[in-house]
């Protein structure tokens, strides 16, 4: 599976992006913040990718953080929201927004997504609340990043995907982050933060 693309950005339209990784085009659909966040063509850019393959169709999604593809990954496990609908989520809030939502039941903010309507908006919150956590994970998530760029996401992220709550994660990462000081590299974050988080 391919999990992470590095390369210059070649083109882009709405909700897509082709990416050059040595000479191979990559065609990455991906939600409008994080093709803001790719910047102009020529550009060097690095993206976290799902594959998501269906009996007709193969596409490559992208992601600016470890975070986004996390998030992703829970709004398409609801029933009735396919990839472009959790893009469409994504392109309307960040992701501290959405957990924010989550956290506190407030399915207007995820209503403002194009194509979510207020009974689909209910049911993302009501299903993702528990995995939002209480809303001061979301700071911080947001303090974690900002002390260690994205390798504290990429800690967090590690730890969502293998079963930790939002909240419990970002807790062990940041105590992680304390033991091992500023310039901790992603590996060790994960090691320890996965002792923090089990124990």
């Amino acid at each position: 599976m391919i999990a992470k693309l590095t390369g210059t950005l070649d083109d882009f339209g709405p909700d897509w992006a082709v990416i050059d990784v040595a000479g191979v085009g990559y065609l990455v659909h991906a939600s409008a913040k994080t093709l803001d966040a790719m910047g102009v063509r020529g550009d060097r850019v690095t993206v976290h990718t799902e594959l998501q393959v269906s009996e007709n169709d193969m596409r490559l999604i992208g992601f600016s953080s470890g975070e986004e593809r996390a998030w992703f990954r829970l709004l398409t496990g609801i029933q009735g929201v396919g990839s472009k609908m959790a893009l469409a989520v994504l392109s309307a809030l960040s992701v501290e927004e959405v957990q924010r939502a989550c956290a506190s039941g407030d399915a207007a903010m995820v209503a403002r997504a194009q194509g979510v309507g207020p009974k689909l908006a209910g049911r993302i919150v009501n299903e993702l609340k528990d995995k939002a956590g209480a809303l001061p994970s979301a700071a911080g998530v947001a303090v974690a990043a900002a002390r260690q760029g994205s390798a504290s996401a990429d800690a967090v992220s590690a730890l969502q995907n293998l079963g930790f709550k939002p909240n419990v994660a970002t807790e062990a990462v940041a105590r992680a982050l304390d033991e091992l000081g500023e310039g901790a590299e992603l590996d060790a974050l994960i090691r320890v933060g996965l002792k923090r988080a089990a124990g």
